[in-house]
């Protein structure tokens, strides 16, 4: 068993009764981070290394946000957040409602909140097209809230925005208003193409919207070592991006599926298991570069 982490929660039925914090916590970084979990091919785990990610962050007594900006609501779905007749960030990117007014707690996790994505979010993008500054109303909207946070004490260490593959409003929006990318790499060729395609957005995003965006952390996802091209791929990563992978594999696991039909996280739903510790293991890598690199901070609005 990993000693960087300790037994997460009891279960009964698959029912999470409480989550333990880590007896090592994981350190703050100087200043808020915030991630777009990004990848323009579909299925590479995204939303599952959001909330996965988000989780462990949690356990390790950081404040940590997640955005769900896909309208498919898959990470409330796996948070166990309700997303039914309430609003959320369709409310807040169209009608301008504040960011704090949808925000959830996510049970068991005293240190984990979730932004749902509301079912008309899926209508969000058409009803923008005619607005001022849309490609900014999540950074301004996300800004305002992290201020009043911060003015308060209770400063939110990493947000994470989880947004769908396609590149549209949404999307954008997520790219503009965070400073960071997280991405996502199924250990196949069509997720490498993936990756060229989000590099030439990104081109287009700091020319235009959000000077300081960059990919900071990538991510194994799907990981077979039996495999060949499952090497293959990995051994591409390390070549072209060393600084930015996170060397933490995350294997292939059944658990890691089967959690999300539980309202959990794998962190909760099976926290000994392959998957639970690979994870806990990046959420920790990811607070430890942290304090080893100057973060870049975006003018506040």
């Amino acid at each position: 068993m990993d000693d960087s982490r300790e037994t997460l929660s009891e279960t009964a039925g698959r029912k999470v009764i409480g989550v333990r914090r880590l007896k090592e916590p994981m350190p703050k970084p100087p200043q808020t981070r915030i991630f777009t979990i990004a990848n323009q091919k579909g299925g590479v785990g995204k939303t599952t290394s959001a909330v996965n990610i988000a989780a462990a962050l949690a356990m390790g007594g950081l404040r940590t946000l997640v955005i769900d900006l896909d309208p498919q609501g898959n990470a409330c779905t796996a948070l166990g957040v309700d997303r039914t007749d309430l609003p959320g960030m369709y409310e807040v990117l169209v009608k301008d409602r504040p960011l704090e007014s949808v925000i959830q707690k996510v049970v068991g996790f005293p240190h984990l909140e979730c932004a749902p994505a509301d079912r008309a979010l899926a209508s969000a993008e058409i009803n923008m097209v005619g607005m001022v500054a849309r490609e900014s109303r999540l950074k301004i909207s996300l800004n305002t809230y992290l201020q009043n946070r911060a003015a308060m004490g209770e400063r939110i260490d990493y947000v994470l925005i989880d947004c769908p593959p396609s590149l549209g409003l949404l999307t954008v929006n997520a790219l503009t208003a965070a400073n960071e990318v997280l991405v996502p790499i199924q250990c196949e060729y069509y997720s490498l193409e993936g990756l060229t395609l989000l590099l030439e957005t990104l081109q287009q995003i700091k020319q235009i919207l959000n000077p300081v965006i960059a990919i900071t952390t990538i991510v194994l996802t799907m990981f077979d070592s039996r495999t060949r091209l499952a090497n293959d791929v990995a051994g591409s990563v390390r070549q072209y991006f060393p600084k930015e992978l996170v060397d933490i594999p995350i294997p292939r696991a059944v658990r890691i599926s089967e959690a999300p039909s539980f309202n959990q996280t794998v962190m909760t739903y099976d926290p000994g298991s392959p998957g639970a510790v690979a994870y806990m293991a990046v959420a920790r890598e990811i607070s430890l570069r942290a304090e080893s690199h100057e973060l870049v901070t975006k003018e506040q609005e």
